[in-house]
């Protein structure tokens, strides 16, 4: 499918780190930079660590490994406990998205989309998809707001579904850990999609794209929807300067 082979050529897919240390990218044969907390190779294979778990993959397919730029720190003592850095870390995540809650929520859109890796195109059409950026949007099924999270999706990324900008982080990173769980995959998009939309088991369940109309229409409306952003039509499109 040509319109998925570009969304793939364009997504970026960030891990979640997990480590008090930066970490780098595996740079992959196919164009996309892999956020990984560290790796191990064995010659044939490489375990890519992320998040607290890890993914193995061919040697063949990484090209190469890109140190994470390290972020200036004030100074402090030289080897914090693990477990306290990571609370410092979570606590730094929540209050810049905390600071963003009074940008509009296109803003938010992009904010969050940047910070994991995915083109914010991409996430505008999902949100557009799900709640056509209406803040308080309840669905009969009790998603709520602009990505439409279903309580228990919120309380599992520590997120208040009401308040916008949680509601944008917890649903972006849902999104990207989902096309990382399809990176293999010929479908990565539609497949992470649907499972968006219809839960992992469904997909896993009918092996790919679940036959439920619902499901069948919102994945073809985030598609249409990401193409037009990418290619608006003629009339739009500024002519060449001679």
């Amino acid at each position: 499918m040509i319109l998925e082979a570009r969304l793939l050529r364009l997504l970026v897919l960030l891990g979640i780190a997990g480590s008090c240390f930066a970490g780098e990218y595996a740079v992959l044969s196919t164009g996309f930079r892999l956020r990984v907390d560290r790796h191990e190779a064995n010659g044939v294979q490489v375990r890519l660590y992320s998040n607290g778990g890890f993914t193995e993959m061919p040697a063949a397919q990484i090209v190469g490994f890109e140190a994470e730029e390290l972020v200036a720190r004030a100074p402090g003592p030289a080897a914090p406990e693990a477990s306290v850095t990571h609370e410092a870390n979570k606590e730094s995540r929540e209050a810049k998205v905390s600071q963003e809650t009074k940008l509009s929520p296109k803003a938010l859109v992009t904010a969050a989309a940047e910070r994991h890796g995915l083109p914010p195109a991409f996430v505008y059409s999902v949100v557009f998809a799900e709640s056509a950026y209406r803040t308080g949007a309840v669905s009969p099924k009790g998603a709520i707001g602009l990505m439409q999270l279903m309580p228990s999706t919120a309380r599992a990324y520590g997120a208040d579904p009401k308040d916008p900008a949680q509601n944008l982080e917890a649903g972006t990173q849902y999104l990207s850990e989902l096309l990382l769980k399809y990176q293999h995959d010929a479908h990565q998009v539609t497949r992470a999609l649907a499972a968006y939309n219809a839960g992992p088991g469904a997909v896993e369940r009918y092996q790919g794209v679940p036959p439920y109309r619902e499901t069948r229409a919102y994945v073809a409306r985030v598609v249409r929807k990401y193409q037009q952003k990418k290619d608006p039509p003629a009339h739009q499109r500024s002519e060449p300067r001679p």
